[in-house]
């Protein structure tokens, strides 16, 4: 059980998308709600080029849940030099600058990328002491074990203890205001552009490597792809019963998404649940 704080009654939720994940985002928003009937919801969306349109559509979906929705618009040029390929957008980099778009009201909140749903309710981790830490996140394990020598060359963090995923990230943002500054991540991205593979997740790691608080990807950021290889490692996380009680995350990872006609993971049955729903 984690340690939690003391009780605070709204759960701040961070999103950044483009219009491509507009869909999603609404399953996640129903998986949300549907696990946490009794908390309230203050959903702020970072983005750049969604238009009226799209925002008056999920207004409406998230007031008919009874929540609250805050959109916030970025310029691009606030991220214009920072890298942008494969299947990553200018996007993902505006959870590492959201401290100085929140409210100054907003001292937690936890970001999600729109390609995951939730399974339990998320309440008790979303009150996480942070324990004077910037974030709380979670190693893939299976995977970054495996590249772990090679990041602590490539990000120059010989002393870190793993490679954190952002997909899942309870930002301590009153921290965050006073320690995370923009003008250091810019400097960083153009000095290391070249060598960043994943980019956002890259700067976080090398950055911040020693104020993040781990906690078990298994339940708080479980990667869909992995369950595919279970039978190779036989463990109860990695069984779907286990899953179905324990994990609150799970995060379609990759370029292989659920919405996608020709997707085959078994953990699909999550998304799909809830995409009916809508």
């Amino acid at each position: 059980m984690l340690d939690e704080v003391r009780f605070t009654p709204m759960i701040n939720i961070l999103v950044t998308l483009n219009a491509n994940y507009l869909q999603p985002l609404k399953v996640l928003l129903k998986s949300l709600f549907y696990y946490n009937p009794q908390e309230k919801f203050s959903i702020y969306l970072m983005h750049s080029d969604l238009n009226q349109h799209d925002l008056d559509e999920l207004h409406q979906f998230i007031t008919e849940h009874q929540q609250q929705f805050y959109p916030i618009f970025i310029n691009l040029d606030y991220f214009k030099d920072a890298p942008v390929f494969r299947h990553y957008s200018t996007e993902m980099y505006y959870r590492l600058a959201a401290h100085a778009f929140l409210p100054k009201t907003v001292d937690r909140i936890l970001y999600l990328d729109p390609d995951i749903v939730t399974i339990n309710p998320i309440g008790s981790f979303y009150r996480t002491n942070f324990e004077n830490n910037l974030f709380i996140a979670s190693e893939h394990e299976y995977s970054a074990k495996i590249v772990q020598p090679i990041n602590k060359i490539r990000l120059k963090t010989p002393l870190t203890k793993g490679y954190f995923n952002t997909g899942v990230l309870l930002m301590n943002v009153a921290l965050m205001r006073e320690l995370v500054h923009l003008d250091e991540i810019f400097e960083y991205i153009e000095k290391n552009k070249f060598k960043l593979v994943l980019p956002d997740q890259d700067v976080l790691n090398a950055l911040f490597w020693d104020k993040i608080k781990p906690v078990d990807s298994y339940r708080y950021n479980y990667d869909a792809r992995y369950f595919e290889f279970a039978k190779f490692y036989p463990s109860d996380k990695k069984k779907l019963e286990w899953i179905k009680k324990h994990t609150l995350f799970i995060h379609y990872c990759g370029k292989d998404k659920p919405w996608h006609e020709d997707y085959k993971g078994k953990l699909g049955i999550f998304y799909q649940k809830f995409e009916q729903m809508i």
